[in-house]
This record gives C-alpha cells, structure tokens and sequence, in this order.
C-alpha cells in the first residue's frame, strides 16, 4: 500500500480534492495576509478623536521663567505665602492633528486619559488655527473677568462697558463696527449685559436708537446715535446680531504674565491670586491649593473640561486641596486621586472663604465636596 500512494496522489480522481484543499488553503492565507494589511492601514490612519491628559502646572502666585504670573500696578500688593495653581489640559489630535488608533487605544487603557469626539473641542467647520485664536481670545477675555470679579469682591469701583468684537449676523452691520462701545439704548443708560437684553425685549421688532462711542484712530471716543433693528433669537428673545466684549475702566493695572495657554478655565484662580495680592496675609496660609473654573463679573465659577486630567496633574504637583466648580462635580466624582481634598464652590466667596478657613486651621477633608 505504501507503493501505490504515490500513484493514488498522481493519478487518481482523490487528486482533485487534494489539488482543491491546496488551493483553498492558499486563499486562505492570501485572506489572511490581506485582512492583516487592513489592519496594519487602518491602524495608521487618522481618527476624529481628541486625548485629554494633564498637562503643566503653574503657580499664580510665582514666576515663569523668570516672570511673574500676575504683577500689580497702582495699589500696594503684598507678598504671599500660599501656593495657587492654575492648571492645563494637554489635547492631543483634532483639526490637521488627528490622532491614530493606536494612540487612542492607549489612551483608553490610561486612567489620566480621556478620549472624546474632535466635535467637543474643535466645532465642526473650524480650522485649528481658528479654535487657537478663539482659546487665546478667551484666556484675554477669563483675565479681564477676573480682574473685574476681584475687585468686586474686594469692594473697588470700576467702570464697565459693551464693546462690539464681531457679527453673528447681518442684521446691523452696515451700522456698527467692530469696537463700537455700547452707551444707551432708547436714552437710557446700558449697565450690564443683561439689562441691554431685557430692554431688547421690552422694545420688540421696533427700530430702536442705539447710542455707541466710535473709536478713531488715535482710540479716541466719537458719540453718535445709531438707528438698529432686532430679530428675534433662541427662545424668542431679541437680539442685535452682534458679538459683544466686556471691557472695563479698571483704578489699577493688572499684568499677566501667561503665554501659550489658551483657555478660560484658569479665571477663578487668577482672582484668588489678585485677591492674595491686594491683602495682607497669605490666603491659604502655606497651603498649596490648585484649583479651577471660569469667573465671571459678578464672580461666579463656571464649569470647565477635562477636570479629571486636571486633578490628576494637581496631585501630582503637590497640592492637597483643589477647589472644583460646582457645575463639575458629575465629572469629578469617582475621578479624584489618593490624598486630595476636593472642595465644591460656587462662587468667588465660597472659594475665598474656603481658602481663608483653611488658613485659620479648618480640616479641608470636612469642607463641603462633590458627591
């Protein structure tokens, strides 16, 4: 029999079958080796993710490289020994950046990482260089707020206006201009943001005399009345169509020494530090405090992203206590790391009082946190 199974295999009909199982394998193979350079491809090519992990830290109240963070001008600012840290997100991918699936599978296995839709940072329809100019316009704009929030909370008195940084639509374009500074609406006197809209309201789709102060080019203020119309916007309220800026008429001059961060999340703790400036003593004593949120005028802390990438870096750097808006703690629970004290605020004056309690010997651990 062993003599005849080389003729079997040469000649018989089983030859077929032989010569067919040869074949198969083959394209199996030849499937495998293709489903394998799919893979290698699809391996290297871009996704729509964005990575958030943390990023540096840098205390408000101290130097970078060789610079002061803040620096006042025009009243007497007071040495500290409290350290108060603002913090950053690294964001990695989005725009002409776009990461590969290895990068994200990494991260996804990375408990400091989080992964989310490129949407969420990079709004379709927007260049990279588009959403860097609108962070750094936002770090310019969370500096001014929180001047303006701590001199408040310190009791100053400061002037503020509405000035024209832009257009949404075209509805009063041929009559405003970028820089036009928003004096009175119908006579009377604008104050605040939210009297100017309550007074768009009032006025409904009637013409409306807007009276505006026109920079020239020496900066130099023209007033003029300006005939406007409103279209009705979200929810049925009257808008102009324009984008407004805040600025204000401040008795002192507030420097910020930050560059290359973008971003408005650092405002809480920039009117901390202004704060710790302006008064005698250490506010959070020798404490090293991190913390983070946006201000606004009237000093409330709003919420930010990537919070968990920010503890993380916050406990890395040394600090015990972070202060965490209110608006975060869904983000914040079960994200916080061995060893820091998380403290929810709401307000500027929650997060002063906090900080001066702390200072005065209150456990941080049975302050009121996020649950």
């Amino acid at each position: 029999m062993h003599e005849q199974e080389p003729i079997i295999s040469a000649s018989s009909p089983v030859d077929s079958g032989g010569a067919s199982i040869g074949s198969a394998r083959a394209k199996r193979t030849n499937a495998g080796i293709i489903a394998l350079l799919l893979i290698g491809i699809m391996m290297f090519l871009p996704t729509n993710f964005v990575i958030r992990s943390p990023g540096p830290v840098l205390n408000t109240l101290g130097e970078v490289d060789g610079t002061k963070l803040i620096t006042i001008d025009g009243a007497k600012s007071y040495e500290s020994e409290s350290v108060l840290d603002m913090l950053t997100v690294y964001v990695q991918g989005g725009g002409n950046n776009r990461v590969t699936v290895p990068v994200v599978l990494e991260a996804l296995f990375n408990p400091t990482k989080d992964i989310a839709p490129e949407e969420t940072v990079i709004p379709r329809g927007v260049t990279s260089d588009q959403q860097s100019e609108q962070n750094d316009f936002q770090m310019v704009s969370s500096q001014d707020q929180a001047v303006a929030a701590a001199l408040t909370e310190l009791g100053y008195d400061y002037k503020t206006w509405l000035d024209v940084a832009g257009f949404a639509t075209d509805t009063n374009k041929d009559v405003l201009k970028n820089g036009d500074r928003l004096l009175k609406f119908e006579g009377k006197d604008i104050e605040s943001l939210e009297q100017l809209k309550a007074e768009l309201d009032k006025q409904g789709d009637k013409a409306s005399t807007l009276t505006i102060g026109r920079p020239d080019r020496n900066g130099k203020f023209k007033t003029m009345d300006v005939q406007v119309s409103t279209t009705p916007g979200e929810g049925g309220h009257r808008q102009l169509g324009v984008l407004l800026n805040t600025s204000h008429d401040f008795p002192i001059d507030v420097k910020f020494g930050v560059e290359n961060i973008g971003g408005p999340s650092a405002g809480m703790m920039f009117s901390l530090a202004i704060i710790d400036r302006l008064t005698e003593g250490s506010i959070a004593g020798d404490h090293q405090v991190a913390g983070t949120g946006t201000i606004d005028q009237q000093g409330k802390v709003g919420a930010i992203g990537g919070i968990a990438q920010k503890m993380v870096a916050a406990q890395r750097s040394g600090a015990t206590i972070f202060l965490a808006p209110a608006d975060n703690c869904s983000d914040v629970v079960g994200r916080v790391p061995e060893g820091l004290n998380v403290i929810k605020v709401s307000t500027l004056k929650e997060a002063r009082q906090a900080l001066e309690d702390i200072a005065n010997g209150a456990n941080p651990a049975r302050m009121t946190t996020c649950k």
